[in-house]
C-alpha cells in the first residue's frame, strides 16, 4: 500500500537519495545534506501548529510503500513565498515599436524581471521514483497536496503556483541560461541553479540585468525554449493543467520554464473533493477514490478502490486501510473520487 504523510527526521537517507535521482535544474531538491536536513526540519516545525493565515511554513509530504518501508516520492507546499528572501521571475509581456508614417509597426517581446508571487502559495518538490510512475502514484502524490489545502484553508494563499522545470540536457545546460551566462553570469547552470537552491540568491540582485530584456535579443535556442517544460515535467503539468492551472506568462530565471497558477477556490480537486464519515467494512466496489483524514500533524492519504453511500454519506474502509489512514468508524474524511 502507497501511504502520504508529514516528512520526518528519519527520512533523511531518502530525501538524499531522492534529490540524487532528482538531477539537474530540479531546484527544491539540492544534493546539499545541510539544506536538505534544513528542509525536513522546516517542515517538522510546519506541522506543529496548525495555522491561521498564510505564512512561509515549508510542508513536505513523502509518499511510502508500506511493504517495502521504503519513501518512493514527495511533494511540497510553501505556505507563502517570498516573505523571508526575495522570490524572482520573469514576466514575459509585449512592447509595439511603430511609426504610422513610415508604416512600420513591430510587435517586440520583452522579459522583466519581478516579484510578482511574493506572499502566494507555491506547490512544488513534486518527485517520484520512476519504477513507481504507474498506477495512481502520481496523482496521489500531486493531488494529496490539494486535498491538505482544502481542509485546511486558512493556511494558504488564494493564489497558487508551480514552477515548472524547464528545458535542460543531460549534462545541466540550459539553452536559456547558457545566453545570460554567456552575457552576464559567467556561471554555468548547474552552478546556478545549486545557489538557488540553497538559498544564496545575493548574485541574482548583483548580476541578472536591471532593465527588461528584449527577447529578440536572445540565441535562437534561448528564444524557443522560454515557456516549455522538461521533458520528464510533461506529466507534472499536465496533472496541473486538469486542475485548472494556467501559464500567465511567467518564467523562472534560470531555465525559462514557466511558472502556472490558480486561484485556490478554483482547484478541480478542491471544488469536487467532499467531507465524508468512514465505515469499516471491506469495500465492494472497484472505484478508485484518493482518501485523506482531516488531521494536522498526524495527516495521513492513500488511494482506496471504494464506494460511497449517498443516502449515509460514508465511505467503506477496510480494517487495514483505517489504520493507515488513522482513523475509527464515524471519523470524517475528506474524499476525491480519481477514477
Amino acid at each position: 500500500m502507497l501511504v502520504v504523510r508529514p516528512i520526518s527526521i528519519t527520512d533523511y537517507p531518502a530525501l538524499h537519495g531522492l534529490a540524487v535521482e532528482s538531477g539537474h535544474g530540479f531546484t527544491s531538491l539540492p544534493v546539499n545534506e545541510a539544506l536538505l536536513q534544513q528542509k525536513i526540519a522546516r517542515s517538522v516545525a510546519a506541522f506543529q501548529t496548525i495555522p491561521s493565515q498564510a505564512t512561509d511554513s515549508s510542508y513536505l509530504f513523502v509518499l511510502e510503500d508500506t511493504q517495502s518501508q521504503k519513501v518512493v516520492g514527495i511533494s511540497g507546499i510553501e505556505g507563502a513565498v517570498g516573505l523571508a528572501d526575495s522570490f524572482y521571475h520573469y514576466h514575459l509581456s509585449k512592447v509595439v515599436h511603430a511609426s504610422r508614417r513610415l508604416k512600420v509597426y513591430n510587435e517586440v517581446e520583452l522579459l522583466t524581471l519581478c516579484n510578482d508571487y511574493t506572499g502566494q502559495t507555491e506547490i512544488c518538490t513534486l518527485f517520484l521514483l520512476a519504477d513507481y510512475r504507474k498506477a495512481y502514484a502520481g496523482k496521489l502524490l500531486s493531488k494529496v497536496r490539494f486535498l491538505f489545502m482544502a481542509e485546511h484553508r486558512q493556511g494558504f494563499a488564494q493564489r497558487v503556483f508551480a514552477e515548472m522545470r524547464g528545458v535542460s540536457d543531460d549534462k545541466g545546460q540550459s539553452p536559456f541560461w547558457q545566453w545570460l551566462e554567456k552575457h552576464f553570469f559567467t556561471l554555468d547552470f548547474p552552478t546556478a541553479d545549486y545557489l538557488s537552491g540553497i538559498g544564496q540568491k545575493e548574485f541574482i540582485s548583483e548580476l541578472m540585468p536591471k532593465y527588461p530584456i528584449y527577447v529578440n535579443l536572445l540565441s535562437a535556442d534561448a528564444q524557443a525554449v522560454i515557456g516549455k517544460v522538461h521533458d520528464k515535467t510533461q506529466p507534472a503539468l499536465a496533472l496541473l493543467e486538469k486542475e485548472g492551472f494556467r501559464w500567465r506568462g511567467y518564467v523562472d530565471i534560470f531555465d525559462g520554464g514557466p511558472t502556472v497558477e490558480n486561484e485556490l477556490e478554483n482547484i478541480n480537486s478542491i471544488k469536487q473533493s467532499r467531507k465524508l464519515s468512514v465505515e469499516i467494512a471491506e469495500p465492494q466496489s472497484n472505484k478508485v477514490i484518493l482518501v485523506c483524514n482531516t488531521k494536522f500533524s498526524d495527516f495521513r492519504a492513500l488511494v482506496v478502490e471504494s464506494e460511497v453511500d449517498s443516502v449515509s454519506q460514508k465511505i467503506r474502509l477496510s480494517a487495514a486501510q483505517a489504520d493507515y489512514l488513522l482513523v475509527k468508524p464515524d471519523d470524517s474524511v475528506r474524499v476525491l473520487t480519481i477514477a
